[in-house]
């Protein structure tokens, strides 16, 4: 069977970390896609992440690349971008993603995660039709499977069983695509993901969070004991499997992408304190960074360890991962140590470090997408 080409995409939440990282994995792999990039620009998107995309692939460059500033709930923008640009590919990145914040406040994360996903979907059934050769992609996350016990993996076939407001929101979505398929023919893809990492990502999450905090002397409150574990993803093999499930996914079909890199909390902050420690960043008055690990109450609902078996990504379209843990570890400590003008850049304006702001010393989340 041939595989799919998508020629002109819309991507979703293309100013976040991973879709902004996923529109430059694409325009650098496939010389022939062009890319329109729907972003609302909430306090995590920054357009400072794709200015060198938008120099070298904007209407200045090789014209492949265009943003569009817009809600996906917006019906009639989301039409309108798909008719004016011949839109035969929609990836869906744009979420509202941030675990606490939806224990704070869950409204926002039901009108994106649910009401912008029901309009993004009906957008494109409206504009193809009955058309199959037309993809939509939807990105979720482990999330929806809820937590397990120290044995076992989430597969396709796990039950959900979200946890939180942003988990809850994200399953409901899930199944709002694959009704659209099978109610409506609606050719869809879906993938769930373990916890990424990598450049690009906004400083609420847990790894930024904490290499930043090592550089500036700051505490390191880390929930519980630290024990709950998550499978860590780095994001470039994210994006390389999101563009093989594009190309060769079974239409219609869900495919979990995890990272082997199954990791206690704790031992991921270790990891990051001694990275920082080793490149002599270590701050002044402060031995070893692992001296700034605080431990805190933990946080309501904390889901204990996420693990995904992703056989069948690997056994039907040959995707494994391919950054190892240590080493992409490693690798996204350097990224935050060079780009420290990036981090003040997005740190900037609205965003005064979340946890500063809302839990003082409180504690920092388990990590995401």
């Amino acid at each position: 069977m041939p595989e799919f080409e998508p020629r002109r995409l819309l991507v979703t939440g293309g100013a976040g970390f991973i879709g902004g990282n996923f529109i430059r994995h694409m325009l650098a792999a496939h010389p022939d896609v062009r890319i329109v990039n729907l972003d609302l620009l909430t306090y995590a998107g920054n357009l400072a992440s794709l200015a060198d995309v938008e120099a070298t692939h904007g209407p200045r460059g090789d014209n492949r690349y265009h943003f569009l500033h817009g809600d996906i709930a917006d019906f009639g923008r989301v039409a309108g971008a798909l008719a004016a640009h011949g839109i035969d590919t929609v990836v869906h990145f744009a979420a509202e993603s941030h675990v606490d914040r939806s224990i704070l406040g869950p409204e926002p994360f039901v009108i994106t995660n649910v009401l912008g996903t029901l309009r993004l979907l009906e957008a494109c059934r409206q504009a193809w039709g009955d058309r199959g050769d037309v993809r939509f992609h939807h990105v979720s996350t482990d999330e929806v499977y809820g937590s397990l016990g120290p044995e076992g993996a989430f597969t396709e076939e796990t039950a959900y069983d979200p946890s939180s407001p942003y988990s809850a929101s994200k399953a409901s979505s899930d199944h709002l695509v694959r009704a659209w398929h099978r109610t409506y023919g609606l050719p869809v893809t879906v993938t769930n993901c373990s916890n990424n990492y990598g450049p690009y990502q906004f400083p609420e999450k847990l790894i930024p969070l904490v290499i930043l905090n090592c550089l500036e002397g700051k505490p390191l409150p880390v929930y519980g004991r630290g024990a709950n574990v998550r499978d860590w993803l780095h994001v470039e093999d994210h994006c390389r499997a999101v563009d093989r499930v594009l190309r060769a996914g079974r239409v219609g079909t869900t495919y979990n992408v995890g990272g082997e890199g199954e990791t206690p909390n704790l031992r991921i902050v270790e990891m990051i304190c001694d990275r920082v420690d080793a490149l002599g960043l270590t701050p002044a008055g402060v031995a070893s960074c692992r001296g700034l690990i605080t431990f805190v109450a933990d946080r309501p609902g904390h889901d204990f360890r996420y693990a995904i078996d992703f056989r069948r990504i690997r056994s039907e379209l040959g995707w494994a991962p391919a950054v190892d843990l240590a080493e992409g570890l490693g690798r996204t400590v350097e990224w935050y140590v060079a780009h420290r003008d990036w981090c003040a850049a997005v740190r900037s304006g609205e965003y005064r470090r979340y946890y500063e702001e809302q839990y003082g010393n409180r504690g920092i989340m388990s990590g995401d997408r």
